[in-house]
């Protein structure tokens, strides 16, 4: 009798093996591409988008602008005599000034467009997400996606979504503007110069694509430990009385913490990757500088280059790489978003077998009451091996009360749960008034049939609106006369608050 406790304490606080083989179909094998993460923009998220892409442009190239300025700058000084330093100076102080106005409004926009466009997105990916697991049935529940996982699903996941289609988007535009108009600008004003700085860039990508795919490798493992230590807790917490009557609450927080400890592993692989990559561009950056300030001086002196032209090719060259490495992080949240948009995916386009949503199916003008099983074999899909009913029929006759009694797991709950069409039978038929339930309209169906719980749940809220939930638009006399049917009238009227 004590192991047969301790197994149920156990299986309530491990949340059993299913539920591991659920989650790893959710997470296992996959990214959206880059494109998937915009299918819910709008003609509104278009025109944001485009209005955040140029001002995205424009911010990049405005450090590349800096670059030629600073050259100018070093020409103002360069010979400049007493009488002509100040006006000298006072133009390029100038360009400055216009430059500095241009890039406000560039950086405003860039910014705020792409933030407002990844939040309208991310919003809509979580109505969806959210809207998909209330239409999936039953199976879907006891097989692929439990609780935790929603709640991760619609927090976490949406978040990092957002991450990846909002301002990094814009960021990461504006970092590949820098890149690729500070190389343009090195390129015009010394070739030469710039083709020795070029071999610095292999390094450079190579780097940035090992950080990235280790980047979410490691991120997608450390979700799948906060998703399980999710449902350790809520398994726990729903289960609470089961858990305490056998002594299971330590063997939960054990468990627990093994799963946090195993996602703050991986959060230290994480930061010690990115910590690696960012300190590895670091290195290629400052090395590059020692290059090609040692190698513009051989050129100044054979090939007559300007200082500069030097300083200019140097903060050009610099200022593109730097944007090169700066874009690693957008890189790997563009790939955490992509992992993220996978697991939300696989749910939003699931298509379930008994679907809520389904808009055919005969309606009647009214509904009898005659329930009958005939010859129904069924299994729950989380045990398909176990027959709950094997060639099972029964009648109920319209206006007749019936008591259903069983030991656990004779069939009594499954009865409910088969003519509410909860799930479908292998074999046989659900019927009512002589109609397979399977032809009519599942909405208008679950409206025709009132189910109280032994242990019912309330929503919080009031009492009123807690019975409300069994008909849309209910009257307050049509929620009264509930009550009393449910013989609860009287206690109701004692409460404080009675019906409100």
């Amino acid at each position: 009798m004590g192991e047969t406790n301790n197994a149920r304490a156990d299986g309530v606080v491990k949340g059993g093996e299913e539920e591991e083989k659920g989650r790893k179909k959710m997470t296992k094998g996959g990214k959206a591409s880059f494109h998937d993460l915009f299918k819910n923009a709008d003609a509104a998220d278009v025109v944001l988008m485009l209005v955040g892409t140029v001002a995205a442009l424009a911010s990049g190239m405005s450090q590349v602008v800096m670059s030629i300025i600073f050259g100018r700058m070093v020409d103002a000084f360069g010979g400049a005599t007493r009488d002509t330093i100040l006006p000298r100076v006072d133009k390029v102080v100038l360009e400055f000034v216009y430059l500095a106005i241009g890039t406000w409004p560039a950086c405003f926009l860039q910014i705020s467009c792409w933030t407002v466009t990844g939040e309208r997105q991310a919003a809509r990916f979580r109505s969806l997400y959210l809207k998909s697991v209330l239409r999936q049935d039953m199976a879907f529940f006891d097989t692929e996606m439990k609780g935790g996982q929603v709640v991760f699903g619609t927090s976490a996941d949406t978040i990092l979504i957002q991450d990846a289609i909002g301002e990094k988007v814009g960021k990461f535009l504006q970092l590949l503007t820098t890149f690729i108009g500070g190389f343009t600008v090195a390129f015009i004003k010394g070739w030469l110069l710039t083709l020795v700085m070029l071999s610095t860039i292999p390094p450079l990508i190579v780097a940035a694509a090992i950080v990235s795919k280790m980047l979410s490798k490691v991120s997608s493992e450390g979700l799948a430990s906060y998703i399980d230590a999710g449902n350790i807790v809520e398994q726990t917490i729903g289960s609470i009385r089961t858990v305490v009557s056998f002594n299971g609450e330590k063997k939960a927080m054990d468990q627990y913490n093994n799963l946090i400890k195993k996602a703050y592993k991986g959060t230290i692989k994480e930061g010690a990757i990115q910590g690696f990559g960012l300190g590895f561009l670091s290195l290629v950056y400052f090395s590059s500088f020692g290059l090609i300030v040692w190698y513009g001086s051989k050129l100044t002196l054979d090939r007559g280059y300007s200082g500069a032209d030097v300083m200019n090719i140097l903060f050009a060259i610099l200022v593109g790489a730097r944007a090169l490495g700066d874009a690693t992080p957008c890189i790997a949240s563009f790939d955490e978003g992509k992992v993220a948009a996978y697991r939300l995916f696989t749910t939003i386009n699931r298509k379930p077998e008994i679907d809520y949503d389904d808009t055919t199916g005969v309606v009647l003008e009214d509904i009898k009451g005659d329930v009958e099983l005939r010859d129904v074999s069924f299994s729950y899909p989380s045990r398909p091996e176990q027959l709950i009913f094997d060639g099972f029929s029964m009648h109920v006759s319209s206006g007749t009360t019936m008591a259903i009694v069983g030991e656990s797991g004779s069939g009594k709950t499954t009865v409910i749960n088969l003519v509410e069409r909860f799930y479908d039978p292998q074999a046989g038929e659900v019927l009512i008034d002589g109609m397979n339930i399977k032809s009519f309209k599942l909405e208008w169906m679950r409206g025709k049939i009132g189910l109280v719980n032994q242990e019912p749940v309330l929503f919080m809220t009031s009492i009123k609106e807690n019975i409300a939930y069994g008909k849309e638009d209910a009257t307050l006399e049509e929620i009264k006369k509930a009550a009393e049917l449910a013989n609860a009238a009287r206690f109701i009227e004692n409460l404080p608050n009675v019906l409100t």
